[in-house]
C-alpha cells in the first residue's frame, strides 16, 4: 500500500474574474494560503473546483500553477475523471506532463456502466499514467456506487491506491476496510473523523477552506489518543459542514470565501450565486465560528 498523501486534502474552488474567467492569480495566492492555513495537499479541477464546466486546457494550466505553488512541499491531485474513458485517459496523461503528484478519477456518470466497464475504465485510466490513483466514489451524483468489494477489486491494480469515499454508509466503507487495505478518504467533511477511527487517511475536503488547522487539530488529537478531544472538534465544526451544503457545492462555499476576503467570483452557469438568505445563513454560521 502506498503512504498517504496527507491527512487533510482540500478539494479547491476555482476562483473567476469578472467575466468568468479562471483567474490563475487569485488560484494561486489561494492554494499558497490553503497550504499555509492546515491543508497537506491540493486537489484540483474536482467537484468543488466546478470541473463540469472547465475546459481541458483551463484543468491543465490550474494544475501547472498548483504544482508552481506547491513547489513538492504538497502533493497536488488532478482531477481528471469524466463519463467518457477516452477523454479521461488523455486529460490523466496531460496532468501527469503537468507535473502532479496523483489523479482523482470519478466514477462515470449519467451513462450508468455496468461492473465490468466501471473495472476496464479505472484500468484505463490506472494503465495511463505511473501517479497514484484515488478513486472517487459519490453515488448521489454519479447515480452509481462502487460497492466495498467492487472497490477491493479495484484496488488490486497496483497504481490504484485509495478512494474518496463520498457514500454517507459508513457500514460499507467498514466492510471496505475489513476486505481490503485500500486507503481511505472521507468524501464528505462529517465523515472524516469516522473514517480516521476505521484506519482511513483522512478527507479530501470542502471546509478545509476555512478551518483546515482546525480540522488537523482534530485529527491530530484523535491520533494521540484524545478521542473525546476529537469528537469535541468535529462537534463543533458539523453547523459549518452543514451550511456549507445548504444548497448545492460549491455556491456556499464560494459565498463563504468571498465574506472572508477570499475574493474568487461568482459561479459559471448553470450554477448561481447563493441567494440573499443563504448568505445570511452562511455569513451567520461564519460569524458563530468567529470567521468574520
Amino acid at each position: 500500500m502506498e503512504e498517504s498523501l496527507g491527512t487533510i486534502l482540500t478539494a479547491m474552488a476555482t476562483p473567476f474574474a469578472a467575466d468568468r474567467r479562471v483567474d490563475l492569480i487569485a488560484f494561486a495566492r489561494l492554494a499558497d494560503h490553503l497550504l499555509s492555513n492546515g491543508s497537506d495537499g491540493l486537489v484540483v479541477a474536482g467537484t468543488t473546483g466546478e470541473s463540469p464546466t472547465l475546459s481541458d486546457d483551463e484543468k491543465v494550466e490550474m494544475f501547472r500553477a498548483a504544482v508552481d505553488v506547491c513547489q513538492g512541499r504538497a502533493p497536488v491531485i488532478a482531477a481528471t475523471g469524466s463519463n467518457d474513458t477516452d477523454h479521461s485517459v488523455r486529460l490523466t496523461r496531460r496532468a501527469e506532463d503537468a507535473g502532479v503528484d496523483a489523479i482523482l478519477a470519478v466514477v462515470p456518470y449519467y451513462n450508468k456502466p455496468p461492473e465490468r466497464g466501471l473495472i476496464l475504465h479505472f484500468a484505463e485510466i490506472a494503465g495511463a499514467t505511473t501517479l497514484p490513483v484515488i478513486v472517487y466514489n459519490i453515488p448521489s451524483r454519479c447515480g452509481v456506487n462502487l460497492s466495498p468489494e467492487m472497490l477491493a477489486r479495484l484496488a488490486e491494480t497496483d497504481n490504484i491506491v485509495a478512494v474518496k469515499q463520498a457514500n454517507p454508509d459508513l457500514d460499507e466503507t467498514r466492510r471496505l476496510r475489513e476486505i481490503s487495505d485500500m486507503g481511505v478518504y472521507a468524501g464528505n467533511d462529517d465523515m472524516v473523523l469516522d473514517v480516521l477511527k476505521m484506519g482511513g487517511w483522512g478527507g479530501i475536503c470542502v471546509a478545509s477552506h476555512l478551518v483546515g488547522r482546525r480540522l488537523q487539530d482534530m485529527a491530530a488529537a484523535f491520533r494521540a489518543g484524545d478521542l473525546e478531544g476529537a469528537e469535541a472538534a468535529d462537534e463543533a465544526l458539523r453547523p459549518l459542514y452543514e451550511v456549507l451544503f445548504v444548497t448545492t457545492n460549491p455556491i456556499p462555499l464560494k459565498a463563504a470565501l468571498n465574506l472572508t476576503g477570499h475574493d474568487v467570483g461568482g459561479l459559471r452557469l448553470p450554477l448561481v450565486e447563493a441567494s440573499d438568505d443563504e448568505c445570511a445563513t452562511i455569513e451567520a454560521e461564519l460569524r458563530r465560528q468567529d470567521l468574520l
